[in-house]
């Protein structure tokens, strides 16, 4: 399946939409599965969506939810770390939703 830009080139997604190529990511790449989504970036998620490619790069696998509460909190502070926050910005599935907008493998323990 192909995920198509706003420029009118395209990447490669899989069935549930996340990146074929983990190299395809840049930000009009999140933007158009954002949008795919039926959201709009904005600040706040942009900040997990970073604090998801880190965590990624420094453990090289795409965090579970309880992990990714425990890593926002961590880096970004109590009140941007909990699952209020998280749910609230990514549609009730944190972990799964953020990854796939950070460009990352799906978590293995998401369905």
């Amino acid at each position: 399946m192909k995920l198509l830009l706003g420029d009118g080139t395209s990447v490669a997604v899989d069935q549930e939409g996340f990146l074929v190529d983990l190299k395809d990511w840049s930000d009009p790449v999140a933007e158009a599965i954002a949008n795919a989504e039926g959201m709009a970036l904005q600040a706040e998620h942009w900040e997990i969506l970073r604090l998801l490619r880190d965590f990624y790069q420094e453990y090289q696998l795409s965090p579970a939810t309880r992990p990714l509460i425990k890593y926002a909190a961590l880096k970004l502070g109590p009140e941007k770390g909990n699952s209020m926050h998280l749910n609230r910005l990514f549609k009730g599935t944190p972990a799964k939703l953020a990854a796939k907008l950070a460009g990352l493998p799906k978590p293995s323990n998401c369905i």
